[in-house]
């Protein structure tokens, strides 16, 4: 199948300042605030809701199609992405500006100032599904400018492709019919729970009627895993105990990838949902969103350790022998 993914691409500047924030900061100076703060560590990481879900999913052996828009210095991630079997074709670079790019620094007490620079994102509504080099067979709609959300969504309907829906973080700035609107026509909402709960505040649906709605209905749960409702039953999917705690950035991404895997190769969804955990167990291990790696025989071999059966897995992470098997 053609998956492509909508979404944000960015770089994350990650800085620790030695001291305290709340010792440098004078109440009765509020007005006139002016701090710099020198750090002692600056780290770069690859990032982006899209082309963290894309580098996963090529790990587990597919090749999806990332759709979004990028900076001048896209050039290295492009090449780091392609060389690990991702398709940036659909990626447009804007002259004149930077990729997306968030900023953030904490101090010994993880209290934290940062900040967000779209940058090229919110060129993203200018993309559309028709100008893509193929036609999708399936679209996964993740956290992006706002009107690049909605027109992917319009579009996605009106070309009769399914499309999984992922609004994550944008949660808060859609209005309650505009989320309605998105869930009725999707194949699947993904959200963590937070998320779930806000979406059933603005849309003033309840959680049944969602599950009913979006036909599938997959709600992560943080360390407690993850739950997967559709045609009446629901999957209780527990996370994977990491072999070490690293970085939680980036863990619900790598579940939406081991998800689509499992999807993508016709396995049902409580195995589909455990290869997300496994996924997602991996992420955490590594700092950053795109660090960790494995390879098949590691992957099914660790998933038999955790969940027994693996033969259905070892399947479907083996590469397609025949043509047919290859994509277009």
């Amino acid at each position: 199948m053609n998956l492509v993914i909508s979404g944000s691409v960015a770089y994350d500047y990650l800085m620790t300042f030695p001291g305290m924030f709340r010792e440098q900061i004078m109440l009765e100076q509020l007005e006139s605030l002016s701090l710099s703060f020198l750090v002692d560590r600056l780290v770069r990481h690859r990032g982006g809701v899209a082309t963290n879900v894309a580098y996963t999913l090529a790990l587990l052996g597919e090749r999806p199609l990332v759709m979004a828009t990028v900076g001048e210095d896209f050039g290295e991630y492009r090449a780091w992405l392609e060389g690990h079997g991702v398709d940036t074709s659909g990626i447009r670079e804007i002259p004149g500006l930077y990729t997306a790019s968030f900023f953030a620094t904490t101090d010994r007490c993880n209290a934290q100032i940062a900040s967000f620079y779209p940058g090229a994102m919110a060129r993203a509504g200018e993309l559309s599904l028709r100008e893509l080099p193929l036609r999708p067979d399936l679209i996964l709609v993740s956290p992006n400018d706002p009107a690049a959300m909605d027109r992917v969504v319009r579009e996605a309907v009106e070309l009769g492709v399914p499309y999984f829906y992922d609004p994550s973080q944008q949660v808060a700035r859609f209005e309650g019919p505009e989320l309605a609107r998105c869930i009725r026509t999707c194949m699947g909402l993904v959200c963590n729970e937070y998320e779930f709960g806000l979406i059933c505040k603005k849309t003033g649906w309840s959680p049944a009627q969602i599950a009913a709605i979006a036909s599938v209905l997959v709600v992560t749960l943080g360390e407690k895993g993850s739950r997967i409702e559709t045609g009446g039953r629901e999957y209780s999917i527990p996370a994977v105990p990491p072999e070490r705690i690293a970085d939680p950035t980036g863990v619900g991404d790598a579940y939406r990838s081991g998800l689509l895997k499992g999807y993508l190769r016709g396995l049902d969804w409580e195995t589909s949902g455990r290869i997300g955990a496994l996924a997602a167990a991996y992420c955490l291990e590594q700092e950053g969103t795109q660090s960790h790696t494995f390879t098949p025989d590691d992957f099914v071999a660790r998933f038999e350790r955790v969940f027994g059966e693996g033969r259905l897995l070892r399947e479907a992470l083996e590469p397609p022998s025949s043509e047919a098997g290859r994509r277009a």
